[in-house]
């Protein structure tokens, strides 16, 4: 394997576990301990990963030459009946943290790729932290499709008339119940609906970050 696609393979790793801490931090900052006490808002990613998810299939797509790579770390656990601020929005609140680490993650990346020749970095630097960018562009866009598990169905029901969210909640509760169906739905709908115009919207804000 090439030393630029164990380089993009661990920073695979190190996005999903900094979106997953995300999520731990800000539901202890609301006042759930859950993931504090289990340990999850530790940086080793060990505590975070899923073999499959985290390792095999994120391998799999980078040996299949595949243009779009995306993978997953354990979810992290959360109680908000223990949220003392923001009851209302808490649950959308940590929800949206992980995709906004995320984000966070893609505009250092992007001064980085910005500031490259007064910083006298490589070519090859470059050329990973574009990767990087659109990486976790990627990751964010992704997780925030409103389908269960993913964050977005936990952020659009507080987007939604009420009237709405509450027969989405009813949605929400079934693909929960039933998560192996759930995530069949997920890679149903993003392999042949959502993969295109995500990966295109992907393109542009990377291109857009950079100054391309």
């Amino acid at each position: 394997m090439e030393p630029t696609s164990i380089a993009l393979i661990v920073a695979l790793i190190m996005s999903v576990v900094i979106h997953e801490m995300a999520h731990g931090y800000a539901a202890n900052f609301l006042g759930d301990p859950t993931a504090r006490l289990q340990g999850r808002l530790s940086g080793n990613p060990l505590v975070h990963l899923d073999p499959l998810m985290s390792v095999i299939i994120p391998g799999f797509l980078i040996f299949s030459g595949s243009p779009i790579l995306f993978g997953a770390a354990k979810p992290v656990p959360y109680n908000p009946y223990n949220f003392t601020k923001w009851p209302k929005w808490g649950e959308a609140f940590v929800a949206f943290a992980g995709p906004a680490a995320n984000f966070a993650i893609a505009f250092v990346f992007a001064a980085l790729v910005r500031m490259s020749d007064v910083l006298n970095l490589s070519e090859t630097f470059v050329g990973l932290s574009v990767s990087i960018i659109m990486l976790n562009i990627f990751l964010a866009f992704f997780n925030l499709v409103p389908i269960p598990p993913l964050d977005g169905s936990k952020v659009l029901p507080r987007l939604l008339p009420h009237t709405l969210a509450m027969k989405y909640e009813g949605f929400r509760t079934y693909f929960e119940r039933n998560v192996g169906f759930g995530f069949m739905l997920v890679i149903f709908l993003f392999v042949f609906v959502f993969a295109g115009p995500v990966y295109q919207l992907t393109q542009f804000l990377t291109l857009l970050l950079i100054g391309a």
